[in-house]
């Protein structure tokens, strides 16, 4: 699976977890340097609390496009240390 925005691959692994229909990808399999820590946080009640993270390419961002679970709730235990990606991210094969 490739996680791709304008172009550029932002993630790409055969190893994803996928929770309600949604690619999560392995922190190792990520480019960091296009990542940027958002300050928006939201709440799911049976996944925990998430955190985001802006996406930079080319010198424009896509706010809050990629989020991840640092502690996520022991329902969702398989996608700790796993980045997702929505807002224009494509994902696929």
């Amino acid at each position: 699976m490739k996680a791709i925005w304008k172009g550029t691959i932002i993630a790409e692994s055969d190893d994803t977890v996928v929770v309600e229909g949604n690619h999560y990808f392995p922190e190792h399999s990520v480019n960091a340097e296009l990542l940027s820590k958002s300050d928006t946080h939201t709440r799911c009640p049976w996944k925990g609390e998430a955190s985001y993270y802006n996406i930079t390419v080319n010198g424009v961002t896509n706010k809050d496009a990629a989020w991840y679970y640092p502690d996520p709730k022991e329902a969702a235990k398989q996608i700790k240390g796993h980045i997702a990606f929505w807002r224009g991210v494509e994902v696929g094969a």
